[in-house]
C-alpha cells in the first residue's frame, strides 16, 4: 500500500489549524450507564463523578429498570443480531410490533425502520421524489436532512428560519417553476437552539399551496405535546403531518436506531428502494425490545414528560436570574450564549472542574459569533441538581466575566 508522500502530513497540518482555532472537539469518556449523574474519565485513568447535563437521555429512560429488563428478555427471546437486512433475513416479529406501535403513537397509516435517525433522512428524499419536484427546506435543517436533500434531483428550496413568509415565497416560486409535488421539510424542534417549529401555520400554508409537509422529530418525539408524541401534538397538528422521521436514540430509550412514519404508500415505496434501509443491517432486537417497553411506559402514563417541563421552566427561571444570556422558549434544550467559541470551550472546562458537565457548541455546529453551551434537561434531574447547575454556572461565569 502506498500514499502521496505528504497526505497525512497534509492531515497533520488540518488537524493543527483546527487546534489553533480553538475549533477542535476532544472526546469525553465516561465510565457508567448514561444518567442524571456519570462518572467521566480523567486523563490519569482515575474517574470522578459529575452532575449530566448534556444527553439526549430527556425522559431517563437509558437506564430505566423496565427498560433494561426488556432489552435482556429480546436479547434472551430473539438473539443479539439478524446478520443481514430486512428484506433478505432480518425481519423478526419484533420488528413488525414496534412498527405498528409507532404509527399509532404517532397517529401515522405505517412506520420503517432505520438502523439510525441520519439514515431515516439520507433514505427518504431519493425514492420519492424525482427532478419534476420541489423539496422546501428551513435553513437551520439538521445536517442528515440536508444531506438527504443532496441525494434527490428535486429542485431545492431553502427558507428563512421558521419564516412563514419566505416559506410561502418558496411554496409560490416552486409553483411557478412547474413543480409537480412540493415537499416542505422541518425540524420538529432545532437542536441547537430548541426553537419549536411552526407546525400548525406551515400545515396551512401547504394545504394552500397543495403541498406535502414532514417533519423530523428527533427532539420531541416522547416528550413535546400533551402526552408526548410531538411537535405536531404541541401545535394541534397531531394526525396531520404527511411523513414524520425520528429517533430511537434520544428520549425513546437512548440506544440508536430512526424511523420514517407516513402513508402505507410511502413506507412501502421506501422499503423498496431507500437505501439506506435496504443495505444496513436490521436493528438489533434488544434495542427493539426495549423500544417496545418504552412506548408502554409513555403510553401508560405522562409523568416522565410532565416532570421534564417541570424541570426545564424552573432551570430557564433560575439561569436567567442569574444573568445569563439564553435563547427563549420552552424545550429542555437550553442554549447559554457564550458567543465566543473559546470562551465558549473556557467555560465548560471551569464546570466540569466545578462537577457539571457541558459541551460548548461552536462553527461549524453553529455559526461562527454564536457559540453557546447547550444544557439539556432531564427527569432523572432532580431539583438539587438544577440548583447545583445554577450555582455552579454563578461561579464559572463571574470568573470569566459573563455576569457580574
Amino acid at each position: 500500500m502506498t500514499t502521496p508522500p505528504d497526505f497525512h502530513a497534509h492531515l497533520r497540518q488540518e488537524l493543527q489549524g483546527i487546534r489553533d482555532a480553538g475549533l477542535y472537539k476532544a472526546e469525553r469518556v465516561i465510565a457508567t450507564p448514561q444518567g442524571a449523574h456519570i462518572r467521566t474519565v480523567l486523563p490519569d485513568g482515575s474517574t470522578r463523578e459529575v452532575l449530566n447535563l448534556c444527553a439526549n437521555n430527556y425522559l431517563g429512560l437509558s437506564s430505566h429498570p423496565d427498560v433494561i429488563a426488556a432489552a435482556h428478555e429480546a436479547l434472551r427471546t430473539h438473539g443479539y443480531g439478524l446478520s443481514s437486512v430486512r428484506f433478505i433475513c432480518g425481519t423478526q416479529d419484533l420488528h413488525k410490533t414496534l412498527e405498528s406501535r409507532l404509527s399509532r403513537f404517532l397517529g401515522t397509516e405505517d412506520t420503517i425502520l432505520y438502523a439510525a435517525a441520519f439514515d431515516a433522512n439520507g433514505g427518504l428524499f431519493e425514492p420519492l421524489l424525482g427532478e419534476q419536484d420541489a423539496v422546501i427546506s428551513d435553513e437551520l435543517n439538521h445536517a442528515s436532512i440536508i444531506d438527504g436533500i443532496r441525494l434527490c434531483k428535486a429542485k431545492r428550496y431553502r427558507y428563512k428560519h421558521n419564516d412563514m413568509a419566505d416559506l410561502q415565497r418558496c411554496l409560490e416560486q416552486a409553483a411557478s417553476e412547474g413543480a409537480r409535488y412540493k415537499l416542505v421539510f422541518t425540524d420538529g424542534v432545532f437542536s441547537m437552539d430548541g426553537t419549536v417549529a411552526k407546525l400548525d401555520e406551515m400545515r396551512a400554508l401547504c394545504d394552500q399551496h397543495r403541498a406535502l409537509l414532514g417533519v423530523d422529530e428527533c427532539h420531541a418525539s416522547g416528550f413535546m405535546g400533551a402526552t408526548g408524541r410531538g411537535t405536531h401534538e404541541f401545535r394541534g397538528v397531531f394526525g396531520k403531518i404527511d411523513i414524520i422521521t425520528g429517533t430511537l436514540g434520544k428520549a425513546l430509550g437512548g440506544a440508536s436506531g430512526g424511523f420514517t412514519s407516513a402513508r402505507r404508500e410511502v413506507v412501502e415505496l421506501l422499503r423498496q428502494r431507500s437505501r439506506p434501509y435496504l443495505f444496513s443491517n436490521t436493528v438489533a432486537p434488544s434495542i427493539v425490545g426495549a423500544s417496545i417497553a418504552v412506548l408502554d411506559l409513555l403510553e401508560g402514563s405522562t409523568a416522565l414528560r410532565d416532570k421534564l417541563a417541570d424541570n426545564t421552566r424552573y432551570f430557564r427561571a433560575a439561569i436567567t436570574q442569574a444573568g445569563f444570556d439564553i435563547k427563549p422558549g420552552e424545550h429542555p434544550i437550553v442554549p447559554i450564549m457564550v458567543l465566543d467559541a473559546i470562551l465558549a470551550q473556557q467555560l465548560a472546562a471551569r464546570l466540569l472542574e466545578l462537577g457539571v458537565y457541558v459541551v460548548g457548541f461552536f462553527f461549524p455546529v453553529v455559526p461562527k459569533g454564536q457559540a453557546r453551551i447547550r444544557v439539556q434537561i432531564s427527569a432523572v434531574h432532580d431539583r438539587a441538581d438544577l440548583d447545583r447547575a445554577v450555582a455552579a454556572f454563578n461561579q464559572a461565569g463571574r470568573e470569566l466575566g459573563l455576569v457580574k
